[in-house]
């Protein structure tokens, strides 16, 4: 599984980050073609795809764009495939808690100053509540 954000996704490609904005639904394809599994586009519109199929996260927001965010991410989706879920299912699953767990922090205390940590309580909350 990749979960590269815009940047580590165009290294990836070899070309400019400019170019996988330009057409993110293209640049999952190559990444997934190039390197099969699944795999998760971050930014905004997250998309997950596992070659046959797309699937666009709406939830998130631009406070996200902090360091360790990823990480929380993979964590996520680890801890759902953990469970025994598909991996194309446990990352879109994983990504849209991420990203709900996310707005509703933001709701409660604002887009500035987000950090990956400030996801945890929320993250627990939302896996419950599915």
């Amino acid at each position: 599984m990749l979960t590269p954000h815009p940047g580590e996704a165009a290294r990836l490609l070899n070309c400019a980050t400019t170019d996988i904005e330009a057409d993110r639904f293209n640049a999952i394809k190559r990444l997934q073609a190039k390197y099969g599994g699944v795999v998760v586009l971050k930014g905004a519109g997250t998309l997950i795809s596992d070659g046959k199929t797309v699937v666009v996260c709406h939830a998130g927001n631009e406070g996200m764009a902090t360091g360790g965010m990823g990480d929380v991410l993979a964590g996520v989706i680890a801890s759902i495939l953990a469970q025994g879920y598909p991996m194309f299912k446990a990352a879109v699953i994983g990504t849209l808690v991420h990203s709900l767990a996310a707005d509703k922090n933001v709701i409660r205390y604002g887009k500035a100053g987000l950090m990956a940590s400030d996801l945890l309580d929320e993250i627990r909350l939302c896996i419950n509540g599915l």
